[in-house]
């Protein structure tokens, strides 16, 4: 058994050369209400679920996106009613929100 059940990784990365990237969208945001979230549900530390703050994720056309683990589910959201249901459905509940799955062909 790891340390966690799951883990999600949101990429904060700000990009200076005018690409696109996650950091221009709420992704901050996002990662402090998902923090937020977990924890008020008591659903942190050792044996639950460990949220993480990640430089370049190299989706970027996604943008914003976060990625849970061990699953290695990608997620694009707009807003924290969509990090909500993440946490809800996903983190705490295993299962996966398919309209927030960001597809197999979006890269940077």
């Amino acid at each position: 058994m790891s340390y966690y059940q799951r883990h999600i990784f949101f990429c904060l990365n700000q990009r200076i050369n005018g690409e696109a990237c996650c950091a221009d969208h709420p992704a901050k945001a996002a990662f402090d209400h998902c923090k937020a979230r977990v924890a008020a549900a008591g659903l942190n530390g050792k044996g639950g679920v460990r949220v993480n703050k990640a430089g370049c994720l190299d989706r970027c056309a996604g943008g914003p996106v976060a990625v849970v683990y061990p699953e290695g589910t990608w997620y694009t959201f707009v807003d924290n009613s969509d990090i909500d249901e993440i946490v809800e459905r996903h983190l705490q509940g295993g299962e996966v929100v398919e309209r927030l799955v960001l597809p197999d062909d979006v890269g940077r």
